[in-house]
This record gives structure tokens, C-alpha cells and sequence, in this order.
């Protein structure tokens, strides 16, 4: 199980929450997994296999440095872009989201830990939507960290 604790190493790491009159919000994931961390980034990084652990998502590459994900479902769905702005095989991958609507900081951070590896994903995003955005965060934060949970415990029994 991985504590807030670790969480919260992760954040500060990954530049901490939002601030008060910052438009952009933190959410963050964590499990462990029973697989090495090389496996693991090979299939965290393997974006045609998102599709798999991702709750409703789906990606591909782009172009060099680049990747193209698809989330949702019919009409409630928008395409996120990414640049990948940090590689570290197999350790560290962060995009920047370049999309219309999302737009932020994303980060996966894989380390050894207990005969596995701890996966850590962390969001910086900048809210959309002004000051409704910020208003609705606190209703949507608690949703997006549950599907992100729920995505990593899909990738770690797809490793296990």
C-alpha cells in the first residue's frame, strides 16, 4: 500500500499542490506493483497498450516526442496532446499537455520497492474553464484521483 506520505514526496518532487489564486490543480496516484520497474515503464510507456489499463483512454505516438490520447466516451470525450519533455528509462517519463483542454504537467515515476515497484502518477493541470473550473475542482478531484487508482491497480494486474 502506499501511504499519503509517499504521495505527498511525490508532489513536492513533481512541484507541489496548487497554491491559493493558482488556476491549476494537483492529483496524484499511487500503487505497487509485482514487477520490475523496467517492465513496468515498458508498458506504462506503451501508449497503444493504454488502452488496456487506462479507464476509457486510449493513445498513440505522435511523432517523435510527441503522444495523442482519446478519453472518454461519444460526445463526452476530448483528444489530450502531449509532449514528452523528460525521458528516463526506466524510472521517469513527464509530458507537458498541450491539448485545448487539458493542459499541465503529467508525470509517471517508477522506483523499485519491496521485490516490485512503486508507480507514482502525478497531474499538474491548468483548470479550464476560469473560475468555474476552480469552483468545480473540489467535486471532480476526489473522481479523477478514484479513475486514476482504478487505472493503475488495471496496469498492475496486467503486470502481475
Amino acid at each position: 500500500m502506499i501511504t499519503r506520505r509517499a504521495l505527498d514526496r511525490a508532489e513536492r518532487r513533481h512541484g507541489g499542490p496548487a497554491r491559493a489564486g493558482d488556476p491549476s490543480a494537483y492529483m496524484g496516484a499511487a500503487t505497487w506493483v509485482g514487477a520490475p520497474p523496467e517492465r513496468v515503464f515498458g508498458l506504462l510507456t506503451d501508449w497503444p497498450r493504454h488502452r488496456e489499463w487506462m479507464v476509457l483512454t486510449s493513445a498513440r505516438l505522435a511523432g517523435e516526442g510527441r503522444v495523442e490520447a482519446f478519453t472518454g466516451v461519444g460526445p463526452f470525450s476530448f483528444l489530450d496532446t502531449m509532449t514528452i519533455t523528460r525521458w528516463e528509462p526506466p524510472r521517469l517519463v513527464r509530458v507537458r499537455h498541450t491539448g485545448r483542454l487539458v493542459r499541465g504537467e503529467g508525470v509517471f515515476r517508477v522506483e523499485p520497492h519491496q521485490g516490485g515497484s512503486r508507480v507514482i502518477w502525478a497531474e499538474r493541470l491548468e483548470l479550464p474553464f476560469g473560475p468555474l473550473g476552480r469552483a468545480l475542482w473540489p467535486l471532480a478531484r476526489p473522481i479523477a484521483g478514484a479513475l486514476a487508482r482504478h487505472s493503475l491497480r488495471r496496469l498492475a494486474r496486467l503486470l502481475s
